[in-house]
């Protein structure tokens, strides 16, 4: 993929023109990245009971994948190989703590650098949940903020320092906590309680939504979180107007580029335990709370791109929205989402759900927006992993790459473009929430044996609900794959 070319076409049942980006602005790159949204929750990927219109503009006006992965089929594991093009399992990274010290090594190439080598403003809104401060001082939240997103290279952010079912519940704004009082400072843990604030486990009378498997430790607006907190009173989220403050921040941060071309992570919160959107949303969709907040995220997409049009800027601008890894309905709290889905079937007819190496918890929705160069949408059957982000936007953007390390990441900016690409890698490895991987390669997928369990081989293309595990009528291919295990690590 060279911009120096003018007028450069492929023409393989679509028309795609690539022109020189010459004296205009290099394009705007916004990676949306939900929440534990899986692969069939949005109309365009099948779901019937939730309506998603923009995100089905968005597929059928651009790139819809059909066969991406996550990294991982957890959170903290799936945003480190996004932001870093590298195996989570080489540092052994799983969910983390609220208070885990920041475990992206700054002194690597990421992707925010990438882009600021480039001359990108960088940016990011939403969760981060991929630690803060560093091993040897423990972060303080009263304090000024270290070793964060700053540090791994954005030049603005507004996060929340988890995810929304653990503590502490608070926006953390360039490194400061937002509305933070110095009278009333916070302390945090995730060994015993602390403070006098009441719990799940011992008040649950305050509660407005009960815990499910050990969610029962500060309540927070009503909802007892993972782990327990004190102080911050001022600083604390509510809940139900969580979407609209990070969709504002996301939108500013937009406005305010003012003709710079930038780099934007947006990391929702949708559909996340505590499952609690606006108002607005709630009761909306056919697919009870979980169908609501899907909703929810989708008007989020579609006011993104609203206020691009405002600006003038969609056609110039790379969206990609996509998620962390599949979900699993009834995990932390008693919603009622796994008995009010209508019929709605996150999975399709995927085996598996976040936290496993099945389908259901690693393959995700995966859209690719560029209008200005993408003349007619497509369908894209490639398997590919957005880990391969950090050295596929270099190509895709024509972005300078000198002296900077891709790490585990591989350029797949023909999948982008070309809907009868050929595999950009031989295989894909993947991990749950620790070092347990699986491999894709082609239509095989090839998970080994774990504790307790037998190693596994499904042909993706017969049997994409891995219902029947051919290993021993397949023994090459079991083989082959795993000597592609020793060569990667």
């Amino acid at each position: 993929m060279n911009f120096d070319k003018k007028n450069y076409v492929i023409a393989l049942g679509t028309l795609i023109s690539y022109t020189a980006f010459g004296g205009t602005k290099a394009p705007n790159v916004i990676f949306i990245l939900a929440d534990d949204i899986s692969y069939a929750d949005f109309g365009c990927y099948g779901a019937k009971k939730i309506k998603t219109p923009h995100l089905d503009k968005l597929a059928r006006d651009g790139v819809k994948f059909t066969s991406a992965y996550a990294p991982a089929s957890t959170s903290t594991p799936s945003r480190y190989a996004l932001l870093t093009g590298e195996y989570a399992w080489r540092v052994g990274a799983s969910i983390l703590p609220g208070d885990a010290p920041l475990l992206i090594d700054t002194q690597k190439n990421n992707l925010p650098k990438t882009f600021q080598q480039a001359g990108y403003s960088t940016g990011i809104v939403g969760k981060w949940h991929l630690g803060l401060g560093s091993r040897k001082e423990k972060v303080d939240f009263n304090k000024t903020i270290k070793n964060g997103p700053k540090e791994v290279g954005f030049d603005y952010s507004y996060i929340f320092p988890a995810t929304n079912d653990r503590v502490p519940c608070i926006y953390i704004e360039n490194g400061e906590v937002v509305n933070l009082s110095s009278s009333d400072p916070i302390q945090i843990s995730y060994q015993q309680k602390i403070g006098d604030n009441p719990t799940g486990k011992e008040n649950p009378e305050l509660l407005t939504l009960r815990p499910h498997m050990g969610h029962d430790g500060t309540i927070v607006n009503g909802v007892s979180r993972i782990g327990w907190m004190s102080g911050g009173k001022s600083a604390l989220w509510k809940d139900e107007e969580m979407a609209d403050v990070l969709l504002g921040k996301a939108l500013q941060f937009i406005k305010n580029q003012k003709g710079k071309p930038y780099f934007l992570y947006f990391a929702t919160h949708n559909a996340h335990e505590p499952r609690i959107p606006s108002p607005k949303f709630r009761g909306k969709s056919k697919a009870g709370i979980y169908g609501d907040v899907i909703e929810e995220f989708d008007y989020m997409v579609g006011e993104v791109v609203k206020v691009l049009k405002e600006l003038g800027e969609y056609d110039n601008t790379i969206l990609i929205v996509t998620s962390d890894n599949g979900s699993r309905i009834r995990e932390g709290y008693e919603d009622g989402a796994l008995d009010n889905l209508n019929g709605h079937n996150p999975y399709w007819i995927l085996r598996g759900e976040k936290g496993t190496l099945n389908e259901g918890g690693l393959r995700v929705p995966f859209i690719f927006s560029w209008p200005q160069m993408l003349k007619k949408g497509f369908k894209q059957e490639q398997p590919f992993c957005y880990l391969d982000m950090l050295a596929t936007f270099p190509h895709l953007l024509n972005l300078s790459t000198k002296n900077l390390c891709m790490n585990d990441s591989k350029n797949a900016s023909e999948l982008f473009f070309n809907p009868l690409a050929e595999k950009y890698r031989p295989y894909l490895i993947l991990q749950d929430n620790g070092r347990n991987i699986a491999v894709r390669s082609g239509k095989w997928k090839w998970i080994p044996a774990q504790k307790n369990q037998n190693q596994e081989l499904y042909n993706l293309e017969n049997d994409p609900s891995e219902l029947h595990n051919v290993q021993f009528d397949y023994w090459p291919i079991v083989l082959e794959l795993q000597k592609s295990i020793w060569e990667i690590k």
